[in-house]
């Protein structure tokens, strides 16, 4: 067994898992009740969720003459009451671009989603991104406008970004890369393409988290069946746009093998949230291709008190220092309390109707008729705690 693979495997160890309990009604009825009372032993950090139901927008609906669809980011815009949702289209359907969305949901469940208005990003120099030069998929609102993330493209070495726009789309800033996340043509170090800059999460403190799917090539291999990933977290100022640490989120390993002869499978952190400054939840998004499997989304909670700050660890594969992961705790496996997901990359806190708060789930559809545009609505019973 190599160095990094050793690696891969010790970070998995230290990481930890809580089965979320289920009230004794169906686990997919309304008002079913999932919690996780102490997670990683730390009952200060217990979370309650009630579900609260699903709506889908089928592939193909089409939205000011352009399809909707690709919904990779989500976040909850409370001075409208409404949701801004980021499209992963590379500008070949149509302009990149993100929507405000008015969600239905109240105590009785999620009734409906509907597009309020679209609006086209803008590149440095004030007009739309030409086809396939950004990967849209992640977007929050900051303290000074809209954060939004670009995946990048390994093949073509465009990097990844994190931009900041204004409301009607134009570039306002843009924060820095960290050294090593850049992509390089023999591979050596830098992103794996399409395993990039995912993530995205906005703190209360206004620090600023962004996410890579699954770890550089630098810091070993991307998830197997039988070992996990070493996924880099970047902590950023968010006032300043530079970096202030780094932190080490163990993925866990593909959970299922593809039933498909030769079919694909794999496993990747496809969004984070925070829900305090140091305390977030990650959605791990797997799939395994054949009859019967698919998607498997899994919400982790995931705390960064005394996770090691690696940012001055050009290579975690190839590191003697001693590196502490954040800690993990399994809060909810949608396939374990029966439902089926679809390809789930956003995630967002917010305020239904009736004014409770709330935890909605986005997917990417792909833009593919095989799959769908869903979301997912869990009122939020009882959060960490400071």
């Amino acid at each position: 067994m190599t160095k990094r693979f050793l690696a891969a495997a010790a970070f998995v160890l230290l990481s930890s898992t809580v089965t979320a309990s289920t009230t004794d009604i169906g686990a997919t009825d309304i008002g079913a009740i999932f919690e996780t009372a102490c997670p990683f032993g730390d009952c200060a950090a217990g979370i309650s969720l009630s579900y609260l139901g699903e709506f889908v927008i089928p592939t193909g609906h089409m939205e000011n003459g352009i399809e909707f669809g690709g919904i990779s980011g989500l976040d909850f815009d409370a001075a409208t009451g409404h949701y801004l949702a980021i499209s992963d289209d590379r500008s070949e359907r149509g302009p990149a671009r993100f929507y405000e969305l008015d969600v239905d949901l109240d105590a009785s469940g999620l009734k409906g989603v509907s597009i309020v208005k679209q609006v086209t990003l803008k590149d440095k120099n004030g007009e739309p991104f030409a086809a396939r030069t950004v990967d849209p998929e992640s977007i929050r609102l900051g303290k000074d406008g809209i954060y939004w993330g670009s995946e990048g493209d390994g093949k073509a070495l465009l990097a990844p970004f994190v931009r900041v726009a204004s409301p009607d789309g134009s570039f306002v800033r843009e924060f820095k890369l960290p050294e090593g996340f850049a992509p390089t043509a023999d591979k050596s170090t830098g992103i794996r393409d399409n395993l990039a800059f995912e993530d995205l999460a906005v703190a209360p403190s206004g620090d600023v988290f962004v996410g890579v799917e699954a770890a550089l090539y630098q810091d070993g291999p991307k998830s197997s069946l039988t070992s996990g990933s070493l996924s880099r977290i970047v902590r950023y100022d968010g006032a300043t746009g530079k970096p202030k640490a780094e932190y080490v989120y163990p993925v866990s390993p593909i959970p299922q093998a593809a039933t498909k002869p030769d079919g694909g499978n794999d496993n990747g952190m496809s969004e984070i949230l925070a829900l305090d400054d140091h305390r977030l939840l990650a959605v791990e998004r797997s799939y395994a291709q054949g009859f019967g499997f698919g998607n498997n989304i899994k919400i982790m909670m995931m705390d960064l008190t005394e996770a090691t700050d690696v940012s001055t660890i050009a290579s975690l594969a190839q590191n003697d220092q001693r590196v502490v992961p954040v800690r993990k705790s399994q809060v909810l496996d949608l396939r374990a309390i029966g439902l089926v997901p679809d390809n789930i990359e956003a995630m967002s806190l917010g305020r239904a109707k009736d004014g409770a708060e709330v935890l909605i789930l986005g997917s990417d559809n792909n833009f593919s008729t095989s799959q769908k545009t869903q979301f997912y609505a869990f009122k939020i019973l009882s959060r960490p705690q400071q």
